[in-house]
């Protein structure tokens, strides 16, 4: 393994050697960042056979917006449709942006006649008066021409949307849209991400198997190249997701997605190589200098390495990005609380977190035990029941409860405490904290009898 690991870095040392030889990129402009959801377009009057369809203008559209400053989107597991996914209708729609708190959607409808298709795109302004959907000019698609019309879309949104853009910007946007000339590609990418939503093994290895007929349907689709190594990252396989984001890095030096996802697997690795996440953190934003998930990477790499002023700026940065990112204000809280003893401004960022995402357990431990540590034991209390709520076998917000209830109410700490050890019993890995529950509960209940 030692060896194997040693000519994985060594492979990646020309691609990080180059970093400094590269020309920097622009700054990116002043732009008002917006929350915008983009779902699947509604494929229900077409064939099973072209469900993929929506799908593949959903990720068109995306890795378009992507380009541009102004446009924030919310990542997938995030999303939690009152629907099925393949069947975004209005209401749906609206529904599930207001419960993100989005400021815009966008979806749409396919449907066919004859050998052509006609793609009804739809944009949802969530405003505080209310919803309000704009119907945006049909787009006919003839037999064989979906990729050079799809490309269209993500600009004709930018538009609707008011936002303006730079003869570089619209290439960048084009570029992004035609990610692939192979229409079969297209599809089994699309498939790809239709199966990886469905989750779990067999899902995630489903997904590999279409990604990997996408590449050889068209060597140069990076972005199948890439998606297929974060794929491999999901099902632990950390060298074949570095062998496919040292493939796209070569497909294109311009493409920042993998350079960010190698800054991942250096902080992931058994001998985390801080320096090199850094460093591969450092080029990703160079290429995209508002690549918010990036300047988080990068804030993490430097914390790890002891620089928390150097962190929280990077964090900072990555705020007025991505102003809508839970992740960011978690870590935000414990750099404030662990590293600068800031309480107030550590508890605020907790409830900034819970605030965008209130199914976050971590934002919620964090908070608890924030609470705790201050002596705020009610507080504490109830967010550790908030964890529980979400995830009832959490064993470590069932052992910081019953801990916490011994300072206020030792009859409750008794009946928490034997729920931890018959949730934790179950597992190995629990072996030490049940000792020391069954050490706490001995004495509470000494304590109670007599």
């Amino acid at each position: 393994m030692a060896d194997a690991r040693s000519r994985w870095l060594a492979r990646l040392v020309p691609v990080l050697a180059v970093l400094a030889l590269w020309p920097v990129a622009p700054a990116a402009a002043a732009v008002k960042p917006r929350p915008v959801l983009v779902v699947p377009f509604d494929t229900t009057p077409l064939g099973a056979d072209e469900k993929w369809i929506g799908e593949a203008i959903a990720q068109t559209v995306s890795l378009g917006l992507a380009q541009h400053p102004a446009f924030v989107q919310y990542e997938r597991g995030r999303v939690r449709p009152a629907t099925p996914w393949d069947v975004w209708t209005e209401a749906a729609v609206v529904q599930t942006g207001r419960s993100l708190r989005a400021e815009a959607a966008i979806f749409g409808q396919v449907t066919r006649a004859g050998t052509d298709l006609t793609i009804l795109p739809r944009l949802l302004e969530l405003k505080p008066s209310g919803p309000d959907v704009i119907v945006m000019e049909p787009v006919a698609v003839p037999e064989g021409e979906l990729i050079n019309r799809l490309a269209a879309l993500p600009p004709a949104y930018a538009r609707t949307m008011k936002v303006a853009l730079t003869d570089a910007e619209s290439a960048r946007m084009d570029k992004a849209a035609r990610s692939t000339r192979s229409l079969r590609a297209l599809e089994l990418y699309a498939r790809s991400e239709i199966a990886a939503r469905r989750g779990g093994q067999e899902g995630l290895e489903t997904a590999a198997e279409q990604l990997g007929r996408a590449i050889e349907a068209d060597a140069s689709f990076v972005v199948a190249q890439y998606t297929l190594g974060a794929v491999h990252a999901s099902l632990g396989n950390r060298w074949k997701a570095a062998a496919q984001f040292r493939a796209s890095t070569q497909l294109d030096p311009t493409y920042p997605e993998p350079y960010k996802a190698l800054g991942d697997l250096f902080m992931a690795a058994p001998r985390r190589l801080f320096d090199q996440a850094v460093e591969a953190y450092a080029k990703a934003i160079e290429l995209r200098p508002f690549y918010g998930d990036a300047h988080v990477g990068l804030g993490e790499a430097k914390a790890a390495k002891g620089d928390v002023d150097g962190a929280i700026a990077a964090y900072q940065r990555a705020l007025s990005f991505n102003p809508v990112n839970a992740r960011v204000y978690i870590s935000l809280g414990k750099i404030y609380y662990e590293e600068k003893g800031l309480f107030f401004e550590a508890v605020n960022s907790y409830k900034r977190a819970i605030d965008l995402d209130p199914t976050s357990i971590e934002a919620r431990m964090g908070l608890g035990e924030t609470d705790e540590d201050k002596g705020l034991y009610r507080e504490a209390i109830e967010e550790y029941k908030r964890v529980i709520a979400l995830d009832d076998k959490h064993t470590k917000a069932l052992y910081n409860l019953a801990a916490v209830y011994e300072k206020v109410d030792p009859r409750e700490a008794i009946a928490h405490w034997e729920r931890y050890i018959a949730v934790a019993s179950q597992l190995q890995s629990e072996k030490d904290g049940i000792d020391t529950a069954q050490q706490h509960l001995r004495k509470l209940k000494r304590q109670v009898k007599d």
